[in-house]
């Protein structure tokens, strides 16, 4: 294990540590104070979606605790929190009126990182879309983006004036193909036209909501986070490279081309095109706006194989053997050199501001032990891989500013419920007692060797 200290000595000096966590996994109190449902409470609701019937009822109760886990984020010695608004709290139906107890929360939540001297990395959107949106359609509906950008006009109105900065959404792969299209996650859609209705209309709330965050607060640093694919052939043949291609524009390029480039991949619209929603003339005019910055979620890698069968749907792969056979307690490989390959891939690819990574972890379902410590070794040994990746980047040359260990306590973990933990901190969920685990204690020394709060971006 390497020692943090000397890891730390490998970053450059202003680079950002931070945690990061997200409304609906950690806040509970899903009926208080003018909160109105999610598709996530509806969801997590219907028998069979979820792990165990689990749901955010509870969660960490991070409503009612905020100030005790603000405190916690200051004994960690990090110098940015990562968190996400919750749209139901703040406009319960998603249009109309605003709920000012909702943002009274988020209030004391941003004043209360400010006294710690702790900046406020804010997402305005994490999968949590007002469930009265959906009968409209939801995101398949194209005035979803538009209360979108009202939503981001009444947030910034309201707190930008003490955020640090702010991400439109966190992660459209997950809330257009996995919640549209493979229907693991809210609203547990299985349907192609609805997914790239969602997709389209996604990148569009995305550019509106850029458009109104600069309209509203100028100064605010505005980007985007994409939990991007690294895609790895299979193997070396013609049939499996191209299949590794096609994936890559499916799974990344949907949202990279028109975001970076003003456009959506050529072999996607060749092969989909006709089902898309209508492309508005501007469209993507507004969509390809310069961003001050684009945040990075990474896991693990995306292995393909060419899927041969008739009638196989683009982007017609499979998935691949892993090579490595270390994984994580949720069966996800773990093969550090891919997330280094990818970001290099990407700065070839497109345009790109600086990076920070927005998420990064692992699922170690280590608990309690006699002793009352929680040895999560294979966590703390993914995370010194992966952060030796990020400080071998920053060295290459390409503009790694900041890093946000996912997460900063055990939480809600969407379709799997509570049964699987990310957290630096262990959370007991019938207690709600907080206990931090051996790689929180190593993450924490590692943020220690920088200036709290010296960075954001510019």
């Amino acid at each position: 294990m390497t020692d943090p200290q000397t890891l730390a000595a490998r970053f450059p000096g202003d680079f950002t540590f931070g945690v990061a966590t997200a409304a609906y996994q950690i806040e509970g109190s899903t009926k208080a104070d003018g909160r109105k449902p999610s598709i996530w409470d509806a969801f997590s609701n219907m028998p069979g979606r979820v792990h165990n019937g689990d749901n955010g009822d509870i969660a960490c109760d991070h409503y009612n605790r905020w100030e005790a886990d603000l405190d916690l984020i200051a004994e960690m010695g990090v110098s940015a929190y990562r968190f996400s608004l919750a749209w139901p709290r703040i406009i319960p139906e998603g249009t109309g009126r605003i709920n000012e107890q909702g943002l009274d929360f988020y209030d004391k939540l941003i004043d209360g990182l400010k006294a710690r001297g702790i900046k406020a990395f804010a997402t305005l959107y994490h999968w949590d879309l007002p469930l009265a949106l959906m009968g409209d359609g939801g995101w398949a509906a194209r005035s979803t983006a538009y209360a979108f950008q009202r939503y981001a006009k009444v947030v910034m109105a309201r707190l930008g004036d003490r955020l640090d900065s702010v991400a439109t959404f966190n992660e459209p792969w997950c809330s257009v193909w996995l919640s549209h299209l493979y229907g693991e996650h809210a609203p547990g859609e299985r349907n192609m036209e609805a997914a790239l209705a969602a997709m389209h209309h996604t990148n569009l709330a995305h550019g509106l909501a850029v458009e109104a965050i600069r309209h509203v607060t100028p100064n605010v640093p505005v980007g985007l986070v994409l939990n991007a694919h690294s895609v790895i052939a299979g193997s070396d043949s013609a049939e499996d490279s191209a299949a590794a291609e096609r994936a890559f524009d499916f799974h990344n390029g949907a949202f990279f081309g028109p975001v970076f480039k003003g456009e959506y991949p050529a072999s996607l619209m060749s092969a989909l095109g006709d089902r898309m929603p209508k492309v508005e003339d501007g469209d993507l005019a507004v969509i390809n706006q310069k961003l001050d910055w684009w945040g990075l979620n990474y896991y693990t890698p995306m292995r393909v194989l060419a899927d041969t069968a008739e009638g196989a749907e683009f982007p017609a792969t499979q998935p691949a053997p892993f090579v490595e056979t270390a994984v994580t307690d949720i069966g996800w490989e773990i093969y550090a050199p891919a997330m280094k390959l990818l970001v290099e891939d990407l700065y070839r690819r497109y345009d790109l501001p600086e990076c920070y990574v927005t998420e990064n972890g692992a699922c170690d379902n280590t608990d309690l032990g006699a002793d009352g410590t929680i040895d999560d070794t294979m966590r703390l040994d993914y995370y010194v891989e992966h952060l030796g990746v990020v400080a071998d980047l920053a060295r290459d040359g390409y503009p790694m500013k900041g890093y946000f260990a996912w997460s900063l306590m055990d939480n809600f973990e969407w379709a799997k419920g509570y049964q699987m933990r990310f957290g630096l901190v262990h959370v007991d969920y019938q207690t709600q007692v907080r206990t931090i685990k051996q790689s929180g204690k190593w993450y924490r020394d590692l943020a220690a060797e920088f200036p709290k709060g010296n960075h954001a971006p510019a």
